[in-house]
């Protein structure tokens, strides 16, 4: 028993020091809507292939906040990692991507949303994430209107999702944040997946355009065996006359974050930040800093 413990404590001091620095928000107060167990610390794998953290097991879907050591730009972006709705490639795809939007002036915040297999709770984790962070914007110094989402592979899917269901009640209210909007004000899918899900690998049945369907950023790759799904969606948001924007490597591959050494992991980023810096530009003021 002793030596359970310690791994456990080990086990989450490392997790801990790999986001240094940030804050914690638990998404649900008190009973987490659909869970039976108990709450948890996430269960890192064995699995470390690739120089990767991967979570898996949430039962206490959170928020990790990295706040901008520079000027903050007053807008935020939660981060969804991928892992095939089984694991977090939490690192990789969470804290890098947060360290890296804090430069730019962004207000962080990378969900560990419910897995394996909980794609519906999922969903009500983040959707709950944009509703408490915009009842709480002032103590972040956020603007409410200014709060997107960026996902990779699954958690691309996951921020498709978002963008597009936002009208739904999909879970009961556990408070009154819950009556604050859940729609995403922009989303980057980054090598999105599972978006073609649809007859003939067409646009997943569940993503439901509308006017209110939030700018689009999509990146991905022809070698990308899930890259389908960003020339599927972008299709889709481009037939029905809503705001995309849309890049598509010849290789690449999938799974790559931002890490050097792969050209599709080091062109991406410039890209996203040139839409950004376009999209939020306000009162003549640029939002990123240059």
């Amino acid at each position: 028993m002793k030596t359970h413990l310690t791994l456990f404590f080990l086990l989450t001091f490392s997790l801990m020091s790999k986001a240094q620095g940030t804050d914690t928000l638990y998404l649900w107060p008190d009973k987490v809507p659909g869970e039976t167990g108990a709450k948890h610390p996430p269960v890192q794998t064995p699995n470390t292939s690739g120089e990767v953290t991967r979570l898996t097991d949430i039962t206490d879907p959170a928020l990790m906040v990295f706040k901008p050591k520079g000027a903050a730009n007053g807008a935020g972006i939660i981060v969804c990692p991928g892992g095939g709705y089984n694991i977090l490639a939490i690192d990789k795809e969470g804290y890098e991507v947060a360290e890296w939007l804090n430069q730019l002036g962004f207000t962080a915040f990378v969900l560990q949303y419910r897995v394996p297999d909980k794609r519906d709770a999922a969903l009500w984790d983040l959707q709950r994430a944009l509703r408490l962070l915009r009842g709480q914007a002032a103590d972040w110094q956020l603007d409410p209107d200014r709060l997107g989402v960026m996902g990779f592979s699954a958690g691309g899917s996951l921020a498709a999702r978002a963008s597009t269901r936002f009208s739904e009640s999909t879970y009961t209210p556990v408070d009154k944040k819950d009556s604050l909007s859940s729609r995403p004000d922009f989303a980057l899918l980054i090598y999105p997946a599972y978006l073609d899900e649809g007859k003939n690998r067409s646009l997943t049945p569940e993503l439901r355009l509308s006017d209110d369907t939030p700018p689009q950023f999509l990146f991905g790759t022809a070698d990308d065996r899930y890259g389908n799904s960003a020339l599927v969606m972008a299709g889709a948001l481009r037939d029905q006359k809503l705001p995309v924007t849309l890049h598509f490597l010849s290789e690449g591959g999938h799974g790559y974050g931002l890490r050097k050494g792969n050209i599709a992991a080091e062109t991406w980023p410039g890209l996203a930040e040139k839409w950004l810096r376009q999209l939020l530009l306000k009162d003549n003021r640029q939002l990123i800093p240059r």
